[in-house]
């Protein structure tokens, strides 16, 4: 029976080869799909998608016209194979077909790793992904998949090749989007609230999406473990009555962030009296042992403070942990990492609150993997003073050392080689840098310099739309609107040696800013770009921002239109991106990163770095 979901955008005309990852299938026609499977030369067969389970050989296939993907399982003699995945079709014995559905990539997963529990096609807690990593985000589409295949491949690393804060930036539940029932998250820089999963994708539907891209370019062969995390999982407030939908959405994802944020704004408080004595005693000598002096008066209110938040993400946990045990069979299939995200704390954090959060979640039994204190970094932007970025992180590395926890960078992109630099000294690489925003830069900056006439179309309609953007709200009634998009201007107005008293009339600033030549420098285009994918057929105006309408999914096909110019010169950006994090903080040798480098420059067709993408060996057939 087909899905609510799948039946709209099939009457929507929205297919997965131009708009993927909303619905959690990547098969949206079954039954259109079934009469071409048993031609399947019709059909674009993945040869690299190749692996084995105890029933046979499996291989990807794919209808290149929708999307649509199905799995061809060559079954050994003696299985029952239409048996194996829901909804199978057979045109021998041993030659059996399935629709690449959300509930047969779970089955699927098992299977996988009970042949195979170091198989690198699901994202796993293996390797050294528990101590350190970098965080690729993905905050508008999922083009740059490719590029960070390609590094971990070169660099022979494994990182969290998906990440993505939920429900901000993904659909936590598509029956939630289409019966409009999507809360909303608060812009103060733009002065109005955008809904929920802004950048289109479903989570489950990103899951899918980042596991067949693997597969695709026959990355799994290389066997580098790789993450996916699910980042700024909100804890408590008024997210407490979502909970089975947001521990549901978030199954494939073995890397999860708590964001005790909700419920510290909601501004519950414990009291210490209440709670078991001989914990509090254990956290008290806990912190104490490390030779941190904490009065006994702010001890007290940190703990109230946040006690109700810690029980809330204790209960999410056991959630989580559940819904593995129910939903996987192999102790690699139930793993998962944790992160602590304490950055939404007033203020910078100090040592002394860091060690009493981690002391907690130790008394509680949570294994923290990483933690994100706030050490006053500004997204985009370097930090200015390397020597007091080094003091800070030392005195929250010497804490976590204790507990065995490395430290998460968050709003990580855009700073210094130095600051990665003395990140990476000061931990031993023992960190995480998040990364979001800059890639879809990286985008803009691919789109500028395309000679496809296409490419150049959206390029220019993305800058005039955050051009737009500017303009109106340098002119808002609201203060905060008002200032940063004045900022953004004066900025741009500035590097460009033009002169910035120009805000008399919105016609003066328009008339400002069209005389420059459209760039991807320009910080207006670079805070407001990312509202531009899903933006109601590509206007300029607050209702028509996160639109979940097949109209804003038309407007977000038209990035998964673009040129294999474009696409490769993406891929080169994101990837040089990455290298250079790499290098600089540690994570790889400087002479591997070089060579990788020299490679990624090296390519002139988008088809050749996805070839590279997989081990030489793969690309021949195995023996059978």
């Amino acid at each position: 029976m087909c899905s609510a979901i799948n039946a709209h955008l099939l009457r929507h005309n929205l297919r997965i080869a131009d708009n993927p990852c909303i619905s959690p299938d990547f098969c949206l026609d079954w039954p259109a799909l079934k009469a071409k499977v048993l031609t399947a030369n019709t059909l674009t067969r993945h040869e690299k998608s190749r692996f084995d389970t105890v029933h046979g050989e499996w291989t990807l296939l794919e209808d290149a016209g929708t999307g649509d993907c199905a799995w061809h399982l060559a079954a050994l003699p003696g299985i029952s194979a239409t048996a194996v995945l829901a909804e199978g079709i057979a045109s021998t014995a041993q030659e059996v077909f399935f629709p690449a559905t959300f509930a047969n990539l779970l089955t699927l997963k098992n299977l996988v790793l009970e042949a195979d529990p170091e198989s690198c096609i699901f994202p796993t807690a293996s390797g050294a992904l528990g101590r350190r990593s970098i965080g690729v985000g993905a905050r508008f589409t999922t083009l740059h998949w490719p590029a960070v295949e390609w590094v971990m491949g070169a660099l022979g690393i494994g990182l969290t090749a998906n990440q993505n804060s939920i429900p901000r930036e993904l659909v936590y539940d598509v029956d939630a989007m289409l019966d409009g029932r999507l809360d909303t998250v608060p812009f103060p820089f733009i002065g109005t609230n955008v809904p929920e999963g802004h950048q289109g994708q479903s989570v489950e539907g990103m899951s899918h999406g980042c596991i067949l891209s693997k597969l695709k370019t026959g990355f799994h062969h290389r066997r580098i473990a790789w993450s996916f995390n699910a980042d700024h999982q909100p804890i408590g407030g008024k997210f407490d009555i979502r909970e089975p939908e947001l521990v549901r959405g978030c199954l494939l994802a073995s890397y999860i962030t708590f964001d005790l944020s909700p419920e510290l704004a909601a501004g519950s408080r414990a009291r210490l009296e209440d709670l078991d004595a001989s914990l509090v005693q254990t956290v008290r000598n806990r912190v104490g042992g490390l030779g941190l002096q904490l009065d006994e008066a702010t001890f007290r209110n940190l703990v109230e403070t946040v006690w109700p938040a810690l029980a809330k993400m204790k209960r999410r946990d056991a959630l989580y942990t559940a819904a593995r045990a129910a939903a996987f069979t192999t102790s690699a299939g139930r793993a998962y990492l944790r992160e602590l995200s304490i950055d939404e704390l007033p203020g910078l954090t100090t040592p002394e609150t860091t060690a009493v959060m981690l002391a907690l979640c130790e008394a509680l039994d949570l294994k923290i993997h990483f933690i994100a204190p706030a050490f006053g970094f500004q997204k985009n932007s370097p930090y200015a003073d390397n020597a007091a970025l080094r003091v800070l992180i030392e005195r929250q590395w010497n804490v976590c050392r204790a507990f065995g926890t490395s430290i998460g960078f968050h709003s990580g992109s855009g700073k210094s080689a130095d600051n990665y630099r003395v990140m990476g000294e000061v931990t031993g690489v023992n960190l995480e840098i998040k990364t979001s925003g800059r890639y879809t830069y990286e985008m803009g900056r691919a789109l500028h310099a395309s000679s496809d006439a296409a490419d150049q179309s959206l390029w220019r309609d993305w800058h005039a739309f955050t051009l737009e953007l500017a303009v109106q709200s340098s002119f808002s009634e609201d203060e905060t609107e008002r200032r940063m998009a004045r900022g953004f201007v004066v900025h741009a107005l500035t590097e460009a040696g033009h002169d910035h008293d120009i805000f008399a009339t919105a016609e003066s600033t328009q008339a400002a800013l069209l005389a420059l030549t459209p760039s991807p420098e320009h910080m207006f285009w670079f805070e407001y770009n990312f509202l531009y994918v899903l933006a109601k057929n590509g206007r300029a105006e607050k209702s028509a921002l996160g639109d979940h309408s097949p109209d804003g999914y038309r407007q977000r096909a038209r990035f998964y239109a673009i040129s294999n110019e474009a696409r490769l010169r993406y891929a080169q950006n994101v990837a040089a991106y990455v290298l250079f994090l790499s290098e600089q903080t540690g994570l790889a040798p400087s002479d591997r990163c070089a060579t990788a480098r020299d490679r990624l420059n090296g390519y002139r067709q988008y088809d050749a770095l996805i070839a590279d993408i997989a081990p030489p060996e793969a690309s021949a057939r195995r023996s059978s």
